[in-house]
């Protein structure tokens, strides 16, 4: 190879993708601006409006990226891999700064919960608990069905796993309902912000891997499937199921 043919191989080129810009765009609607315009400012219509933009945004970045890694072939082979522990360990710094506030808090004062908490159902957060094991169930099914070559039985069983995370999130819908309807909102006490705080962030990851499941099953529909991209979305599914045990063991049952 001569020395100008050997730098037009090596030449740099730029990639460019305008899923980042959307995946954040939507997280920012869909949890501070809908947060704040429904609990601080209290203008409900504004708050829709800003789920729905955040929605849309934020799957069609993650469509966005699984269309790419489906279609375009990286600098850096295996670069998924490679990051998915990095991330894992950056969220659980996240989730362990959020229980330490919770631990300080707790340790912090004589009663427990503080004045102005009702009740809070037991059984709802057991329910969810055996919904979310479940769906880690039915996830490592359709891995081992994809590893096989069974493309229909790998769709069928993340379908099932999409709607158990819709079902999740569906009980912390009602529960979020119930308790603001018995006037239990994020501002009651130093309990209902831990609690809202937590729970919200926990249900935050369950409907981004409702939403890259969907991502990856859209084009599994359609006989394109990448398994490193199954194997980074189940891990991460896993890893909410893992996290939910600590939620639902600290903020009910302790």
């Amino acid at each position: 190879m001569t020395t100008d043919a050997h730098s037009a191989a090596h030449a740099h080129h730029w990639e460019w993708s305008w899923a980042p810009i959307s995946v954040v765009a939507g997280t920012f609607f869909l949890l501070p601006m809908t947060f704040a315009s429904y609990f601080i400012y209290e203008i409900h219509m504004v708050s829709v409006f800003t789920a729905a933009v955040g929605v849309v945004l934020l799957l069609a970045g993650v469509s966005k990226w699984v269309d790419e890694g489906l279609t375009e072939t990286p600098l850096i082979a295996n670069v998924s891999t490679i990051g998915l522990p990095i991330f894992i360990v950056s969220e659980i710094f996240i989730f362990l700064s959020l229980f330490a506030s919770y631990w300080m808090m707790r340790l912090g004062v004589d009663a427990w919960p503080p004045a102005g908490t009702p009740e809070i159902n037991k059984v709802i957060p057991l329910i969810m608990t055996v919904i979310l094991v479940s769906s880690s169930i039915t996830i490592h099914v359709g891995e081992e069905k994809l590893e096989h070559g069974d493309r229909s039985g790998f769709n069928k069983w993340l379908i099932i796993t999409i709607i158990l995370g819709i079902i999740f999130l569906g009980f912390t819908t009602y529960e979020y309902s119930h308790l603001i309807g018995a006037g239990f909102i994020p501002s009651t006490n130093i309990y209902s912000t831990a609690f809202y705080s937590i729970t919200g962030f926990h249900a935050s990851h369950v409907f981004i891997g409702i939403a890259i499941f969907i991502a990856v099953l859209l084009p599994s529909l359609g006989g394109r499937t990448n398994k490193a991209f199954v194997m980074c979305a189940s891990v991460y599914w896993h890893f909410v199921d893992v996290i939910w045990f600590f939620v639902a063991s600290q903020l009910y049952f302790w």
